[in-house]
């Protein structure tokens, strides 16, 4: 019972096939019923101890009659080899938690609007189904996260396009429509607003260094001449604040205005014609995609499909 365990446990460790063998010729006294068991021809059987003897250095088996049996260094090796099966197991053991449990940490850079609505349900899931991942989330604007990611001090970057590094691969993942919104008495028409009918009101804008500053700026000029806004913030929270208390109007992300984000003293319009930034996850084009990685991408991706299916769902 013993060699038979021993065989077991040698089965299922394929660099070890040439013990195994050795095991199963001492067990079965015969190189055939070996070879039967192994579903080998009895020459391949024969190859794998003699190469197992020239790496040891010695014989290991000898013919008494028509029966194999082991030798004086065969009988050593055979006592060896409870130890390694027991070693063999705990190997076996330790990799397959390995390989069961994702683990590692992974380092993400996004602007705030992302981190406040849409990582959150990214995270609660990655938690919920690989809790060894250890997530760290930095905050910053589409250059300052692609740097970051540029120099390694970021795995991935959730980042509004454009971004133009040759060493780095964008790939878009989330279409956010930009909506206007303001106090209800200063945007009272309920359809659709175009830039001409924004020109008159005070704007609220975003920094110029922030990406989606841009998409809007390049929307505005479409118009006509791109008004000069009447304050600049760092971020689209600041935005709200700012209109909630009737100092002008701002294009935002709808998904600052949705769940937690919605405000009572806000009113939100559509634009004409329609606006979106595109969200992109962006990677080096060398990184190594561990496992923990490969998960966190994935993640983001089946997030961002269910985000569309459901605003189509809401429209």
């Amino acid at each position: 019972m013993l060699m038979q365990g021993i065989s077991e446990t040698l089965a299922n460790a394929p660099a070890l096939t040439l013990l195994r063998s050795f095991c199963l010729v001492v067990q079965e006294r015969s190189f055939s019923q070996a070879a039967e068991l192994l579903q080998l021809s009895q020459p391949a059987v024969s190859l794998q101890v003699r190469q197992l003897e020239r790496q040891l250095g010695t014989r290991l088996i000898e013919r008494v009659g028509r029966c194999a049996v082991p030798t004086a260094a065969g009988q050593t090796l055979l006592e060896q080899l409870p130890a390694v099966t027991v070693a063999l197991e705990g190997l076996a053991h330790a990799l397959s938690a390995h390989a069961r449990e994702v683990s590692g940490q992974v380092r993400i850079g996004t602007g705030l609007t992302v981190c406040l609505y849409l990582l959150p349900a990214v995270l609660r899931q990655i938690r919920a189904s690989h809790p060894g991942i250890d997530i760290v989330v930095v905050t910053g604007n589409t250059e300052e996260c692609v740097k970051r990611v540029e120099d390694n001090s970021l795995d991935l970057a959730l980042v509004t396009l454009p971004v133009n590094r040759r060493a780095l691969l964008a790939t878009p993942v989330l279409h956010d429509e930009l909506v206007a919104v303001a106090r209800p008495e200063m945007l009272m028409s309920s359809e659709a607003v175009a830039a001409r009918e924004l020109r008159s009101l005070p704007q609220l804008a975003l920094q110029k260094s922030a990406s989606t500053r841009g998409v809007v700026d390049a929307w505005l000029r479409r118009a006509g001449e791109l008004p000069h806004p009447q304050m600049e913030l760092d971020s689209v929270e600041a935005l709200k604040e700012m209109a909630a208390i009737g100092l002008g109007y701002a294009v935002i992300p709808r998904m600052a205005m949705q769940g937690r984000g919605a405000r009572d003293d806000l009113v939100l319009r559509p634009l004409t014609p329609r606006l979106q930034r595109t969200l992109a996850m962006v990677l080096r084009k060398d990184k190594p995609l561990s496992r923990p990685l490969s998960m966190v991408c994935k993640s983001i991706q089946e997030h961002c499909a269910q985000w569309v299916t459901q605003e189509k769902a809401c429209g």
